[in-house]
């Protein structure tokens, strides 16, 4: 079965993302951030990780513009319109809108291509799965549409779990195949 990882990058250091990565077996990262760069952790901007994970043998894709949490598409949020950049984006975002387009469908089959030849792991600012973009959003589409791929999130400390096991705790519509076509 192939297993596709997510992780944030947190405020961990360089060293740490590494090991996260290295005990996963992950040998592919795709960076799902919107934005991919930190003010508060530039060690993670998209050129000084890329440049990082190519140190340690880990190829690096940038995914932001089809799989990230902040699409550009006024219509894929509930209110309608693009919100403020201090709105609660796990909360305003319309998933089952955003799983129906184009662009993200591509991000998702880019992403599938590249699991069946690399470890690949989903990578995200927020440290917690629960509270990011990349579980409600990635991992839930895959689950509900690609039962053959085995989603597993990696945490801070090391653990590592079935991303299936995580309750709701964002008010998302159930995703089934019939909601998105």
């Amino acid at each position: 079965m192939t297993t596709i990882y997510t992780i944030g990058h947190s405020n961990h250091s360089t060293e740490r993302l590494v090991e996260l990565l290295r005990a996963a077996g992950v040998t592919a990262v795709v960076d799902v951030r919107s934005a991919p760069y930190s003010r508060y952790n530039p060690q993670f901007n998209r050129s000084s990780l890329e440049t990082l994970l190519a140190r340690h043998q880990v190829s690096y894709a940038y995914a932001g513009k089809y799989l990230g949490g902040r699409p550009r598409d006024p219509t894929c949020y509930r209110s309608g319109s693009l919100p403020d950049e201090e709105v609660d984006y796990l909360h305003e975002v319309d998933y089952p809108a955003v799983m129906q387009r184009d662009w993200f469908l591509k991000g998702i089959k880019r992403l599938l291509e590249m699991a069946e030849t690399d470890a690949a792991a989903v990578l995200c600012s927020e440290e917690d799965p629960a509270q990011c973009h990349r579980h409600h959003l990635i991992a839930r589409y895959l689950l509900a549409n690609h039962p053959e791929i085995a989603v597993r999130h990696i945490r801070g400390d090391g653990t590592v779990f079935a991303a299936g096991t995580i309750l709701k705790s964002v008010d998302v519509p159930n995703i089934t195949q019939q909601t998105l076509f």
